[in-house]
């Protein structure tokens, strides 16, 4: 079955129905577009968990801040459609921002706490208010059985199942690994922004991550261990750094002393023009 992209409510509605009359479980994937492989990675684990894929494909304005990338935000839909096409996914979803926001639109979704408070809530302000409302919309414009998200963007997924759950929105909320380049940095779609220099320097987040975790692991304490990463991440070039935190895997609270339980080390600096994050698991031994 070749891919079919449609841009309105009413058509994604109407094929999610034609599916549904038959007897099949549906999967979405909600995305920005300008995708990679690591999209491709969560439409296949769409696929062993349903039997059509959907891919969401809308640049949403409502999560940008006026300074951000909004405009620049790379939008390549017939690259996207071919990846999607090749990846063996049946529906894209590519509504415009007048079908997603219409005139008199007036509702927000926020999560309050220390979840949306906190890491790229703080960074970003009012971020995550657009994120929950988009991907509301979505989940109950499609109505899929899951939907997938990449643990890249941890802090997303931890506020999408919150106000799922909080709004008895009847979807599964999958998280997938992080996929990453052979050097070690976590695909992004934001990764092209990056020059040649740029993109030597950039897999230092993740070697940093990953030096920091072995130790924390291991009961290190975390301050010395969160000066010295700073420093390296600065001294590779990347400037400014918006955070290097560990904080709990469920709760988001932070963790400043060692690693007792289940945590997670975040950052998010930037690089050129690319602001780039990543996270790794902590299990203590």
């Amino acid at each position: 079955m070749s891919l079919t992209t449609v841009h309105t409510v009413a058509d994604l509605r109407a094929t999610v129905a034609d599916w549904r009359a038959q007897g099949l479980r549906v999967a979405l994937v909600p995305t920005m577009g300008a995708l990679h492989d690591g999209h491709v990675s969560l439409t296949h684990l769409a696929r062993e968990r349903a039997d059509r894929v959907i891919v969401s494909i809308f640049v949403n304005p409502t999560q940008f801040a006026p300074n951000e990338d909004f405009g620049a935000y790379p939008r390549t839909l017939p690259a996207d459609q071919k990846l999607l096409d090749a990846a063996g996914v049946e529906l894209c979803f590519a509504p415009s921002v007048e079908e997603m926001y219409p005139d008199g639109f007036a509702t927000k979704v926020c999560v309050d706490g220390a979840m949306t408070n906190v890491l790229c809530g703080a960074a970003r302000p009012g971020h995550f208010d657009g994120v929950a409302q988009v991907v509301t919309k979505l989940l109950l414009q499609a109505l899929p059985d899951c939907a997938i998200f990449g643990q890249k963007d941890y802090q997303q997924l931890m506020v999408i199942r919150r106000f799922s759950a909080d709004l008895n929105i009847p979807v599964e909320i999958i998280g997938a690994k992080i996929l990453r380049e052979d050097d070690g940095l976590a695909m992004s779609s934001r990764n092209r922004y990056l020059t040649a220099e740029e993109r030597a320097i950039a897999p230092t987040l993740n070697a940093v991550l990953a030096e920091i975790t072995a130790k924390a692991a291991k009961g290190a304490e975390l301050g010395p261990l969160l000066a010295k990463g700073r420093e390296d991440i600065l001294k590779a070039g990347f400037d400014p750094i918006d955070y290097l935190e560990v904080r709990d895997a469920a709760t988001l609270e932070l963790v400043s002393d060692t690693v007792r339980k289940t945590a997670r080390i975040f950052v998010a600096a930037r690089l050129g023009k690319a602001r780039l994050i990543d996270n790794h698991a902590i299990e203590p031994a």
